[in-house]
């Protein structure tokens, strides 16, 4: 989705006859207000794409909504193109919305049970700062998965990461597991709401900010 968008000097290049319209497509401001209201528009449709798509489940078996959803990361991902994901405002608790990420989606499908519960909240905990990121999948009332992960800002919207560890843990116990590999991410969208991340293996990942903040 293009925005009609200039630079304040392209009027130099362009004079217009009419000094009433001159510098109509020119204001900054209501460049910034086009952008905010296509971005804005495009995040509802790719909301509402993965409402009911039990967080990727059922997106594994419908090739057709797959590639709606991708089509729809996709022309968000160009209207955020030129901003910084990398920030501060990237540390959050993430919780996850909709992933292609099949391991995690055949944690939170086939790990379930043997808690006796269905998956909870599937968290991503990011702290820029502290270099650290856990993925976190919660069986309440008492289980949890989660793996431990150091991270560097690559680039403007690039994270490498790199796993330390894992641990599988309930009520009165705990099974660690050993790391399993390093890559990175592309945070493609980021506002104060949601998060959308492509990464190295071109999978997909759409987050929200959760209401509360995750501690292990």
């Amino acid at each position: 989705m293009a925005t009609n968008c200039f630079s304040p000097t392209s009027f130099m290049h362009f004079p217009s006859n009419n000094p009433k319209n001159s510098h109509k497509k020119l204001s900054p401001i209501h460049c910034s207000q086009s952008i905010t209201s296509q971005s804005q528009s495009q995040k509802k449709h790719l909301l509402n794409l993965i409402a009911d798509q039990e967080r990727g489940l059922k997106t594994q078996s419908d090739p057709q909504k797959l590639s709606e959803i991708i089509q729809a990361i996709d022309e968000l991902a160009i209207i955020g193109r030129d901003s910084v994901t990398t920030g501060s405002s990237l540390s959050a608790t993430w919780r996850l919305l909709w992933t292609t990420e099949k391991e995690q989606l055949y944690i939170i499908k086939n790990v379930a049970p043997f808690f006796g519960t269905n998956a909870g909240d599937v968290l991503q905990v990011i702290d820029v700062e502290k270099r650290s990121l856990n993925n976190v999948i919660t069986f309440p009332p008492d289980g949890v998965f989660f793996v431990r992960s150091t991270i560097e800002v690559a680039s403007s919207q690039r994270v490498n990461f790199r796993f330390t560890s894992a641990v599988l843990r309930g009520k009165n116990w705990e099974f660690p597991l050993p790391p399993f590999g390093q890559g990175w991410f592309e945070t493609v969208y980021l506002d104060d709401e949601i998060r959308v991340v492509k990464d190295i293996r071109q999978d997909y990942l759409i987050v929200e900010r959760a209401p509360y903040t995750w501690k292990e």
